[in-house]
């Protein structure tokens, strides 16, 4: 095994929103102040347990109800209004890390959502519709969600564009870690589905440093004998990287820390390439590359 290549991709590793939401986390736990998280800090079970045995204590939806009196992060894909309500009514204070991407796509959505100054709700509902491309119940898309009241409506996938009633005024977002491709592809397919007389107007919010990863990693995969993508299996983001390793490598597998490395992966392997999602701590690949070198 000593006789290996490894590369860890400089490319992977936390975004900007992750490390700053994990960087007030710290700035916290460091005070020595009782600090909870509103689900998991990132979608990485590691980096989750490195937080808790710091202190971090993840709470659901649920238990932050039945909280008063504390101080409670939440972490980078946002939240729904009525989060920040019942913070007020139980005297909860927010550290609110919430990516800047991520806020200003609820604004963007809130705001067509809300017209006038006065906060008027768009009128005639059936004469218009927010549509969502994003994962159905992922933390952000939920944020998003809240933004309209409920009424948003979520496509998961390119087929989904298929059962839209396109007779309505269409304005279409997207959640900031989808795929630019399968996005432009919904955009070509309701612009020239839409009918006569209705609006579509289309935002393109996907996040450029999510985004930028995918030629990156794309170039990465082909460079190895073997692609180890180091991730958490709840990552939406690590999930669409992924695919595109292994689509371009067949030789590439998902693992989550060294301890799932399989020896036989590395017979007649000469390089090794370690990367992963968003949400992969850099400190995680580089414990995968001492178990390849052990």
């Amino acid at each position: 095994m000593s006789k290996l290549q490894i590369e860890i991709d400089n490319g992977s590793g936390f975004c900007f929103g992750v490390t700053t939401a994990i960087k007030k986390a710290e700035e916290e736990l460091a005070k020595g102040t009782t600090l909870y998280c509103l689900g998991d800090i990132v979608h990485n079970g590691m980096e989750c347990d490195r937080l808790r045995q710091m202190g971090l204590i993840t709470i659901n939806h649920e238990q932050l109800a039945q909280l008063h009196d504390a101080k409670v992060l939440l972490r980078a894909h946002g939240e729904p209004p009525e989060t920040y309500e019942l913070a007020r009514r139980n005297n909860i204070e927010i550290i609110d890390a919430t990516c800047p991407v991520v806020l200003q796509l609820q604004k963007r959505i809130k705001e067509q959502y809300f017209r006038g100054s006065e906060g008027t709700e768009v009128r005639g509902d059936k004469d218009s519709q927010i549509i969502i491309f994003g994962k159905s119940g992922h933390a952000e898309v939920l944020g998003l969600v809240g933004q309209t009241q409920g009424k948003a409506i979520v496509i998961e996938k390119f087929d989904d564009v298929k059962q839209l009633d396109l007779t309505r005024d269409t304005y279409l977002y997207s959640q900031t870690t989808k795929s630019l491709d399968e996005f432009h592809r919904i955009i070509d397919y309701i612009q020239s589905h839409i009918a006569p007389g209705a609006t579509f107007r289309s935002f393109d919010t996907i996040c450029r440093q999510v985004a930028n990863r995918m030629p990156n990693i794309s170039q990465f995969a082909t460079r190895h004998d073997l692609i180890l993508f180091v991730c958490g299996r709840k990552s939406s983001n690590g999930k669409v990287l992924f695919n595109e390793c292994k689509r371009l490598n067949p030789n590439s597998h998902l693992i989550e820390g060294p301890d799932e490395i399989e020896p036989e992966w590395l017979q007649g392997i000469q390089t090794v390439g370690i990367c992963g999602a968003t949400s992969t701590p850099k400190w995680l690949m580089e414990q995968c590359e001492k178990e390849l070198t052990k």
